[in-house]
């Protein structure tokens, strides 16, 4: 016999999560929650991390999510410590990864009646969610059934679902008992597959098309769509741009979005506009691009990505193929041939122009946050996974070229700074790659209980890059014509992150000119039996000024 939480309905969600297969159990702890720490602690199968920070906890549960491509489990107690979860929550709704969130919570009873750490939880997320539950006390077949229910979502939509689960006192009661049976859950839903009649129609025009675009957004490792890409970039008539967080890459493609099409000028632009754009996977970083196809708009967008939120970024969604790019590409690819057409390589020819002209203005460019991330591109070793910080570092990290074998991720989905070091943590910790995170200053003390845990592995690299503030702000012309520019927008501040890296044991680093810089790198590698960080002060530099000078420099020749 086991041990067991007394309480029925924790029972019941053992039960399940055991037989849905899934393990990790990230626990923020708490009192209301006890039956559940009880219940999951007791069960060896699982393997329960205990994080304080909920914001924290939901974050790293994210990165957990997004190695495995299982649910990871949050469990929290009652009141506001259900809200932390939200920044992270929303994450996981536009990026689809699968979260299964469970509160404790006060019997209803209790709701609004002044009873400590006592909130409305029920559908508190709802706006973000795919399933609501508030379960009963007594473990009923409606119960089993919503939980049943919470669990094959959450696989099926690859996002986040609600678990509510409300406990009377007492809650430490523990009792011997076999798990309560429970049906068969589904895990697996495979990918859509299309009648061959049905896409004849998209081929006919794909084929009558001497200028299609395929834009690559945000996804997961693939060496089955890199090969498909590779095969679809022999037609002269396509063009393929990705992102580093695309995880491909190839000579033909423009996989440095902003560099190739930021100085072109209205015209050139317009003679580079497709009659076909195919967007896969999810949200795009370059904001240039999202105005050039809303601008020089395509007779037919299709979508192909497995989502119930096709998104229409760019005002013209004509299809939506709701399956796995994989899927649809092995059915279309039989069905296409190349055609004769320039279109392709006006693109290569803008490419390598604008390549030559970046190389050049690298070379004459002394120490500033533009020059880190050059080395920073250059000295990630083979096999690591870089987690990306978002606002200017995403940014600058699309301008550079990696090795191939490096894998890229970032919080995209509301591209918001909170959660990169937790996230990040919980990646490498899921994974057990080598990793690294480039993240900004603010980014990074904002989220600084991200390292408030004994999770992290001997070789998790943070990069910091301090350049006194949120630098992206400067580069934006309206923040500096209010006259808030530094105290509401930039934020100047005055920190560093050599007390916080003592702290949390991290091996420290500061960097503050280009050989400190080129030394610092090279030692962030070479060492894997600790945590950590380098830190790139960048403060005395005119960041903005030297970004507006590169930009300024790969004017089309």
């Amino acid at each position: 016999m086991q041990k067991h939480s007394d309480k029925p309905t924790a029972q019941l969600l053992s039960a399940a999560l055991l037989k849905a297969g899934i393990r990790y159990i990230v626990i923020s702890p708490g009192s209301r929650n006890a039956p559940l720490i009880i219940e999951f602690t007791n069960q060896p199968a699982f393997h329960n991390l205990s994080i304080v920070d909920e914001r924290v906890a939901g974050f790293f549960a994210l990165g957990i999510a997004q190695q495995t491509g299982r649910p990871a489990v949050l469990v929290c107690t009652s009141g506001s410590a259900l809200l932390n979860y939200y920044p992270a929550i929303a994450e996981a709704f536009y990026s689809h990864i699968p979260l299964i969130v469970v509160s404790a919570d006060r019997p209803q009873k209790w709701i609004d009646q002044g009873e400590g750490q006592t909130i409305r939880q029920h559908g508190v997320f709802k706006n973000h969610s795919w399933y609501n539950t508030t379960l009963s006390e007594t473990g009923t077949e409606q119960d089993a059934y919503d939980i049943k229910q919470a669990i094959e979502t959450a696989f099926k939509r690859r996002g986040p679902v609600h678990i509510n689960m409300p406990f009377d006192e007492p809650l430490y009661q523990i009792i011997e008992k076999d798990l309560p049976e429970t049906g068969n859950i589904q895990t697996e839903f495979p990918d859509k597959i299309y009648e061959v009649g049905f896409l004849e129609q998209f081929e006919q025009k794909w084929q009558a098309s001497k200028r299609k675009m395929i834009l690559v957004g945000q996804h997961k490792p693939s060496e089955f769509l890199q090969l498909q890409l590779n095969k679809l970039a022999e037609d002269p008539s396509v063009i393929i741009l990705t992102e580093n967080i695309a995880n491909v890459t190839n000579e033909k493609f423009i996989n440095n979005i902003d560099q190739a099409i930021f100085s072109l000028d209205d015209d050139q632009l317009k003679d580079l506009k497709p009659d076909i754009l195919m967007t896969i996977g999810r949200n795009i970083v370059s904001k240039k691009i999202k105005q050039f196809l809303r601008k020089h708009q395509p007779k037919e967008h299709w979508h192909v990505e497995k989502t119930a939120l096709p998104p229409d970024t760019f005002e013209v969604l004509s299809q939506h193929f709701d399956t796995a790019p994989e899927m649809f590409l092995s059915q279309f690819l039989f069905l296409v041939k190349p055609v004769t057409s320039d279109y392709q390589q006006k693109w290569l020819d803008i490419k390598q122009k604008h390549k030559l002209l970046h190389q050049k203005f690298l070379q004459q460019t002394g120490f500033s946050d533009l020059k880190s991330f050059e080395l920073i591109s250059q000295n990630i070793p083979n096999g690591y996974m870089v987690q990306w910080g978002n606002s200017s570092t995403i940014r600058y990290a699309q301008l550079f070229d990696y090795k191939p074998d490096i894998i890229h991720f970032s919080n995209r989905g509301t591209s918001g700074i909170d959660g990169s070091t937790s996230t990040a943590s919980g990646a490498a910790y899921a994974s057990g790659k080598p990793t690294l995170l480039v993240t900004g200053d603010i980014s990074f003390l904002y989220d600084s209980n991200g390292l408030w845990h004994k999770y992290l592995p001997d070789n998790f690299k943070i990069i910091l890059i301090n350049n006194g503030g949120g630098e992206i702000f400067n580069f934006i012309p309206g923040p500096s014509q209010t006259g808030a520019l530094n105290d509401f927008f930039v934020a100047k501040h005055r920190y560093d992150a050599a007390k916080l890296a003592e702290m949390y044991h991290l091996d420290y680093q500061k960097a503050s000119n280009l050989d400190e810089l080129k030394t610092g790198i090279q030692k962030l590698f070479d060492k894997n039996d600790q945590s950590q960080l380098l830190e790139i002060n960048t403060k005395a530099v005119d960041n903005a000024e030297v970004l507006k000078a590169y930009f300024k420099s790969i004017k089309s020749l």
